[in-house]
């Protein structure tokens, strides 16, 4: 379909510019778009006390899902044989949708049959604060399929007066179900949902039936069914145009909704249930439910017995106003590396109060980094650190703001940098499945330790001579960072000649290569996690590899290992040439110079999975129909493939040659999840396991394809099918889109960071800790004036306050900074609150439970 190409052309356009910066006035914000945005972080610690078998062999198999609401979204390792898992496992990933529950739960894994679900953690969105940030001991709750519900009903309810054929006065309920929202996916597809209308009293139970929906998660039903909710004996001495006072408080209306399952059992989705007095007052009533779990008989259940799971979890939902609210607060956050003292700057004064370090950092480090301020702030954070540090040995060693800091650049801007230098060779790892494992009490029966010590070995010299090879890879920005804290160690101990390399090995080969050696998955140097077995030899070379670059970096004539077998396979390493070769790589990558070619030889892989596609051409019996297939996408292309691992792409789109990437809706096909790449050809559709992962490809195909020539302004949200596009019914296939793109042609940057949306999240934590705040500045105020603490040390003992008088001066900014920013975001939760009423899509009731 080549033909297609023109119109796409021909439908690019440049995005209008947006002049000026001036501050908006009040109110300006309700006529703008506010960004409601989502994120979950955390970790999934461990499982303890699980329900053992109840044969000989007690132990499970067990893994850990995290559910927004039915839908999974993240899968932990298998760990085997063990009651007490321990996962250690940490997530984080933007929200794309609206969410009622936040589930963790444990399966215990089976090859043959379904995995078994042991129990479950399930914490309302609502109630996510309480948890936010700490570590915390849930009890398992048990997992029953009708309480497990999602999604939302939209009916109405109305009360007619009938005159039956005797003379009589009846009314007549009349129940119109419109529509369902949000359904959950069955076996990862769309349902195929119907409802039953149930009038239920003391003395009835009247029920009716919807027809099926096929294949969708949001069926349109608008059917009315008619009940009688009077008897005309009822009328002998009572008005004739009232329902009776006891039948409306004893009859309600019930909903239940049900996946037809045709030859197997039907399944359960949700029930709401109504009273009909909610039309004492009006004739009619109409509003969104929430749907609710089944009534199971009030069955007590122990639900000690399951065991408990330890969750660190921390979801924030963050209002995003337009770019000029926050210039102010960029403006000081910016100027952070320039100020002196450091601790008296506004970025290190937020590591300073926030409960949680983590919490400041990531947003800081994002920020600085756009505006090529990082480095900076870094080394003066960094040389505070080295003014504590006594001893060269343990330089770097702990979890302070400047460690932090440095480890999350790392991961943001050093992707890459692994992918070249760690990828190859961990593919061959994991997909060879050698058996590496030395240590004598835990070898297989017929296994032989020698030629394990021998894979071992390979494998650890190949990572080795790598990483040691791959200083020209390593991104500039860490290049600068680590010159500036070997300048930096190298004058707070200028008798030791070894610290100038500890100070850099202490990040790149300890916080840097070894974490990402042990853990592929989470750096998306591997699609899946390893199995147990790949795991431990994972292991067991990290611990190496991590030795190596310490020793090598302190020329220790011993190892530091607590294991004898390890001590005993690292002789093996104990040469000259090791050390020479760490020395060498450390001084490179620690130059001022520049390390990253100017042209990179080898595509950038970027992202890779499993999902399911449209087919482009026609099956034998003319339907088109979706197949799985092995996605690949590099700064260069996006294949697809057969199976992991195939060489031969079936299908090829260049990069360059992208237009768009949208959502596409759920109407198109009945199915979830879906998104299009507009290349110039055919549109190519596509549906991601879940919405998290649509967003994370939706994501990195546009960040990757934003600055191509030609991209389109709009395009269509619903597919071309049957002579027309769905979505605005035009009959040309290379018609005009009829809704603009979503992403717009952005600035010439070298990391896609959402500015706005990181200094929104540092304007939450200076609101959450504004108690520390004023409890800085006290501080401040009595050392500026008594000229040393005369209060309880405990006042202000935990604050770094270098400079009394700066530090103060800057809290007095952030404080008028943060009220100024107030105003808008109160202005904004207003009118939200008085926009969603209670009954809305947007705010359903939430009926009553069984």
């Amino acid at each position: 379909m080549a033909a297609a190409a023109p119109a796409a052309a021909a439908a690019s356009s440049e995005a209008p510019a947006t002049s000026g910066t001036a501050e908006p006035e009040a109110g300006d914000e309700d006529s703008r778009e506010v960004r409601v945005l989502q994120s979950l972080r955390g970790k999934i610690c461990e499982a303890k006390n699980l329900l053992p078998y109840l044969g000989p062999n007690k132990m499970r198999d067990c893994f850990c899902t995290i559910n927004l609401d039915q839908e999974e979204v993240y899968r932990t390792q298998v760990v085997e044989k063990s009651l007490s898992p321990f996962f250690s496992e940490e997530f984080y990933f933007e929200i794309p949708r609206t969410f009622q529950y936040l589930s963790f739960y444990v399966y215990d894994k089976n090859v043959l049959q379904r995995d078994l679900r042991i129990g479950k953690v399930a914490i309302k969105k609502e109630d996510l604060c309480n948890h936010s940030g700490k570590e915390t001991w849930f009890l398992l709750q048990p997992v029953d399929s009708n309480s497990e519900v999602q999604g939302k009903v939209h009916l109405e309810l109305k009360l007619n007066e009938l005159i039956t054929e005797n003379g009589t006065v009846c009314q007549q309920l009349v129940v119109h179900i419109v529509s369902c929202h949000g359904l959950p996916l069955i076996n990862g597809q769309s349902c195929d949902p119907y409802a039953t209308v149930s009038l239920v009293g003391p003395s009835r139970n009247d029920q009716k039936k919807t027809k099926v929906k096929k294949k969708t998660s949001n069926p349109q039903f608008n059917e009315i069914f008619y009940f009688e909710v009077t008897r005309s004996s009822s009328y002998t001495r009572k008005s004739q145009f009232q329902v009776e006072e006891e039948d409306i408080e004893k009859l309600e209306i019930r909903i239940d909704l049900w996946n037809n399952g045709n030859l197997v059992q039907d399944i359960f989705l949700g029930e709401i249930k109504v009273p009909v007095n909610v039309l004492r007052n009006d004739s009619s009533h109409q509003a969104w439910y929430l749907l609710q779990p089944r009534d199971n008989g009030n069955k007590s259940s122990k639900t000690d017995d399951l065991g408990s799971l330890r969750l660190n979890i921390c979801y924030t939902e963050d209002y995003v106003l337009p770019s000029e609210y926050y210039g102010p607060l960029k403006t000081l956050l910016l100027k952070s590396p320039d100020v002196q003292p450091i601790s008296a700057s506004a970025a290190y004064i937020l590591g300073e109060i926030c409960r949680d370090k983590n919490d400041a950092v990531l947003p800081l480090v994002r920020l600085l980094l756009h505006h090529d301020k990082l480095v900076p702030f870094a080394t003066a954070v960094a040389e505070l650190d080295l003014k504590d540090t006594q001893d060269a040995n343990t330089i770097f060693r702990g979890n302070s703001l400047a460690t932090r800091c440095l480890d999350e650049m790392m991961k943001i801007v050093g992707g890459h940098y692994l992918k070249v230098t760690l990828k190859p060779i961990l593919d061959e790892i994991c997909e060879s499945s050698k058996s590496c494992e030395i240590d004598p009490i835990k070898l297989k029966e017929g296994d032989n330790v020698e030629n394990n010590k021998e894979n071992l070995r390979y494998y650890v010299d190949k990572l080795f001579s790598t990483i040691v090879k791959s200083s020209m890879s390593c991104p500039t920005v860490m290049c600068d960072t680590f010159y500036s804290l070997r300048q930096m160690a190298t004058q707070r101990f200028p008798n030791d000649p070894h610290v100038q390399y500890s100070a850099v090995s202490s990040f790149v080969f300890l916080r840097f290569f070894a974490v990402a050696v042990v853990s592929p998955h989470t750096f998306h140097l591997r699609p899946h996690h390893p199995d147990a077995q790949t795991i431990r030899t994972l292991t067991l070379i990290s611990k190496t590899i991590q030795t190596l670059g310490s020793w090598g970096s302190l020329s220790k004539s011993k190892s530091s290992f607590k294991e004898t077998f390890m001590c005993e396979f690292f002789k093996m390493f104990q040469e000259e040439r090791y050390i020479i070769a760490v020395k060498k790589f450390l001084d490179e990558i620690s130059s001022t110079e520049t390390k990253e070619s100017s042209g990179t030889s080898e595509p950038v892989h970027l992202k890779e999975g499993e999902m399911y596609k449209r087919a482009q051409g026609r099956t034998r019996i003319g339907k088109k129909n979706f197949k799985k297939r092995w996605f690949c996408l590099t700064s260069r292309e996006l294949t697809y493939h057969k199976q992991p691992g195939s060489k031969d792409a079936i299908y090829t789109i260049p990069v360059k040659n992208i237009l768009a990437v949208e959502k596409l809706e759920e109407s198109s096909f009945n199915k979830k999840n879906m998104f299009q790449v507009i290349h110039m050809e055919k549109p190519l559709y596509v549906q991601a396991n879940n919405c998290v992962e649509a967003n994370e490809w939706i994501d990195v195909l546009c960040r990757v394809s934003r600055c191509n020539q030609n991209r389109l302004s709009f395009y269509h949200p619903s597919a071309y099918l049957n002579g027309n596009w769905l979505c605005c019914l035009e009959t040309s296939e290379n018609a005009l889109g009829c809704k603009p793109c979503t992403a717009g042609v952005p600035a010439d940057i070298q990391i896609d960071i959402d500015e706005d949306r990181e200094t929104e999240r540092i304007y939450s934590l200076f609101t959450l800790s504004l108690l520390k705040l004023q409890k800085m500045e006290e501080a401040c105020g009595t050392i500026a004036v008594y000229q040393g603490p005369q209060k309880e040390p405990d006042d202000y003992s935990n604050f770094v306050i270098e400079d009394s008088v700066t530090t103060f001066k800057t809290i007095k900014q952030i404080k008028s900074i943060i009220e100024k920013l107030d105003e808008p975001h109160e202005k904004y939760r207003k009118k939200r609150s008085t926009s969603a009423k209670y009954g809305s899509k947007e705010n359903p009731i939430v009926g009553k439970t069984s």
